[in-house]
C-alpha cells in the first residue's frame, strides 16, 4: 500500500477511564464497544447517532466479544459470561482459573474462524508469571495454549494459525504459530520496545498485515509492517494508550482507548485527555473482527 496517513485524533467521549480497554467494533450496531476494567463498566457509542450507553457489571471486565444481536461474551474476573446485555439475562457462566484467586481476565479477541482467544494476568500486577493464553471454541471447549505471562495483551490474528500476542511488562510482542491442535509450533519475538517507548498493549491488524500497537505510558499508537519495521506513528494527548480497533463506515477509522491508571497530578495536567476515547481516520482498512461463532447445538441450548 501507499504511505499510511491518519488524521489528527478526535475525542469521541470524555470519559475518565481508569483502565479503558477492549475495543470492539460491532458493524450491525454502528457502534464501538469498550470497557473500563477497574470501574467494572463497559460502554457503547453509536457513531451514526452519537448515542452512548453505559453498562455496569459486578466484576472487573477485560473485554467484550459479540455473539449475535445483543448477546455478548464478557471476559470477567474469574469467568466468561454469555449474556444478553439488553435484558441482562445471563445465558451461561464459564469459570476461569478458579484455583488462582488473584488472577483476572485481561484482553480478548476472536480469530478468523470465530473462536475466542483471551489472556489472564495477576490482578495485583506483581512480578510473577501467572498469566496464560486461552482459546474457547464453538462448542465452549476451553484450551490453555500458552503460559508464563505477566500481563497478556492482544491477540491480533494474521490467519487462523498465526497471530501476535504481547506480554506488556516484558515489552515484548510475540509472533506465534500454532497447529490445528492448538499446539505452539513457533513463538518468536516480533518486536521488543525500548523503555522510553512504554509498553505494548492492545493491537489490531489492517488488511495489509500491518500491526497497529497501543503504547501504555507511551502516548501513541505505532504501526509496524510484517517485517517489524516502524512505518507510522499516531501521537495522542493521553499518556496510557491501551487498545485500538478498526471500524466505522469503511472499516478505516481507528478507535483508541486510554487510561488514567498510575498517573500522578503532573501527568494528568500534561496529558489532560487521559482516559478518553479517541478516533482517527486512516487511508488503511482494518480486518473486521469476527463474531464469536457458537455451534448449532450450543446455540439451540443457550439462545
Amino acid at each position: 500500500m501507499n504511505k499510511i496517513k491518519t488524521t489528527e485524533p478526535k475525542v469521541l467521549w470524555k470519559l475518565r477511564c481508569k483502565l479503558g480497554e477492549g475495543t470492539l467494533w460491532v458493524k450491525e450496531h454502528n457502534s464501538i464497544y469498550f470497557v473500563d476494567i477497574k470501574k467494572k463498566k463497559f460502554f457503547s457509542l453509536n457513531i451514526k447517532n452519537n448515542k452512548k450507553k453505559i453498562y455496569k457489571v459486578n466484576k472487573e471486565i477485560g473485554f467484550v466479544a459479540h455473539v449475535e444481536g445483543h448477546v455478548f461474551i464478557l471476559g470477567l474476573q474469574g469467568e466468561l459470561r454469555i449474556q444478553n446485555i439488553n435484558t441482562k439475562k445471563i445465558l451461561k457462566k464459564i469459570p476461569i482459573e478458579k484455583n488462582i484467586k488473584l488472577n483476572r481476565i485481561n484482553d480478548g479477541k476472536t480469530d478468523p474462524n470465530g473462536n475466542l482467544w483471551f489472556g489472564t494476568m495477576d490482578n495485583l500486577e506483581r512480578n510473577i508469571e501467572k498469566g496464560s493464553l486461552y482459546k474457547l471454541d464453538k462448542n465452549l471447549l476451553l484450551t490453555k495454549v500458552d503460559t508464563n505471562y505477566r500481563i497478556t495483551n492482544g491477540p491480533a490474528f494474521i490467519d487462523q494459525y498465526n497471530f501476535y500476542h504481547t506480554d506488556s511488562p516484558k515489552k515484548k510482542i510475540y509472533k506465534i504459530k500454532i497447529d490445528k491442535n492448538n499446539k505452539i509450533i513457533s513463538k518468536k519475538i516480533f518486536k521488543k520496545l525500548s523503555p522510553k517507548d512504554g509498553s505494548p498493549d492492545g493491537m489490531s491488524l489492517d488488511k495489509y498485515k500491518n500491526l497497529w500497537v497501543a503504547h501504555f505510558n507511551g502516548a501513541r499508537v505505532s504501526v509496524f509492517n510484517k517485517n517489524a519495521k516502524l512505518i507510522h506513528i499516531i501521537n495522542l494527548p493521553a499518556q496510557n494508550i491501551t487498545n485500538c480497533a478498526f471500524g466505522g463506515q469503511n472499516n478505516s477509522e481507528l478507535f483508541i482507548t486510554s487510561a488514567t491508571k498510575g498517573m500522578d497530578k503532573a501527568g494528568l495536567q500534561k496529558f489532560r485527555y487521559s482516559g478518553f476515547l479517541f478516533s482517527v481516520k486512516t487511508n488503511s482498512k482494518g480486518i473486521l473482527q469476527k463474531k464469536f461463532i457458537l455451534s448449532n447445538e450450543k446455540k439451540r441450548s443457550l439462545l
